[in-house]
């Protein structure tokens, strides 16, 4: 496959050295960008992170350095419409998304790159928030991760109950009267992030993480995104549906729930997980939406349970058994 070299903002990454990133395009002739970095001793494979929505391959370099310190290599995606890669609409402050499965061709060319340049495997996939649903529909569908991981995935929406019909109206009825491309009633244009002072964000109680996120989007104005299009949110209802609908895969999974999210459905990942045969729900007590960027005493136990899920595949013992909490 082709690629070639991407910009990389290593000034705000923060990661281990020697990131670098990669222009790849996908079957529909959208570019995507997605980085890695490597560890000196990649005995235990490689950990792909799948990001949220609004995210950026920056934003994971300090879950990069915590899994290359752990002998993992790391990669990362910006997904088309956001980040660096393609934005799709003529507006590049709405993301936005076709289809929701058009995600899956970004998976396809990531693999591609991750065997290009000999990432070792096990392969393994961490998928958060939107990254979560996207995730999850690629180990329903392939057979190449030993082991999946999900922090506030993205089973279910949540909204408030007057806002939950106003939504679905408009996510379904939106696009048929012409408004698909424009975003939901009550969202902004603006970064969250960019926009949202710390006090009172539903992301992290962590001072220090947060302005990590503010002054990269100051630095790099760039990689913001403002509230999806309704188009977006009628495919994510639409791909979140049909994710519950499936049977769980046999691959032993390990998901992260703060007790204090209020971006995706709790319920959804709590009855998700209670019928995953091999897979484990543990909720972090007055832990927000993002929980790889809480606080050192929140996340460094996070990464440890995460590196001993996947380090059990190779050792042949069960998954990680840790207790909700």
């Amino acid at each position: 496959m082709e690629c070639s070299p991407a910009p990389f903002y290593e000034d705000v990454a923060g990661g281990p050295a020697g990131g670098a990133a990669h222009w790849l395009t996908t079957a529909d002739n959208t570019r995507i960008r997605v980085g890695h970095w490597r560890a000196k001793s990649e005995t235990n494979g490689t950990v792909m992170m799948f990001p949220g929505r609004t995210e950026y391959i920056e934003k994971y370099g300090n879950a990069a350095t915590e899994f290359v310190g752990r002998g993992f290599a790391f990669l990362a995606v910006d997904w088309r419409g956001q980040g660096l890669a393609d934005r799709l609409l003529d507006d590049p402050r709405v993301g936005h998304v076709d289809q929701f499965t058009d995600y899956q061709q970004d998976v396809h060319v990531t693999l591609g790159l991750a065997a290009k340049l000999g990432l070792p495997k096990p392969w393994y996939v961490i998928g958060h928030s939107m990254g979560g649903a996207i995730g999850l529909r690629a180990v329903l569908e392939r057979d190449c991760f030993a082991a999946c991981a999900f922090t506030g995935p993205m089973w279910g929406i949540f909204f408030t109950p007057i806002m939950k019909p106003l939504s679905r109206l408009t996510a379904y009825w939106g696009p048929r009267i012409g408004l698909g491309e424009k975003t939901p009633p009550t969202t902004s244009l603006e970064s969250y992030v960019a926009s949202q002072p710390f006090d009172g964000n539903m992301l992290t109680r962590d001072p220090v993480m947060y302005q990590m996120m503010k002054d990269q989007l100051a630095a790099y104005p760039e990689l913001a995104l403002g509230a999806p299009s309704t188009i977006w949110l009628r495919e994510a209802l639409d791909e979140c549906t049909w994710l519950m609908e499936q049977t769980a895969p046999a691959t032993p999974g390990l998901t992260f729930l703060g007790s204090h999210e209020q971006i995706v459905d709790r319920k959804a990942i709590r009855a998700r997980m209670a019928n995953w045969p091999s897979g484990v729900l543990v909720e972090i007590p007055d832990g927000e939406h993002e929980v790889l960027m809480e606080a050192p005493d929140v996340r460094g136990p996070v990464f440890d349970q995460l590196s001993a899920h996947f380090l059990a595949t190779q050792s042949g013992s069960p998954a990680a058994t840790a207790q909700s909490g």
